[in-house]
């Protein structure tokens, strides 16, 4: 949670409620793409 606070901010900056739907799963969306950028990628040994 503090991440996406961090990134997207404290509080909703939409009214409506499907707005904000769409608000926090756009956020939600950059925080697993920015997760995934420093994800090291995993590789099976011999």
């Amino acid at each position: 949670m503090l991440r996406y606070k961090t990134l997207i901010g404290r509080s909703l900056r939409a009214r409506s409620l499907p707005a904000q739907k769409v608000e926090a799963a756009v956020g939600c969306k950059v925080m697993n793409i920015m997760s995934s950028l420093g994800r090291p990628v995993s590789r099976k040994g011999a």
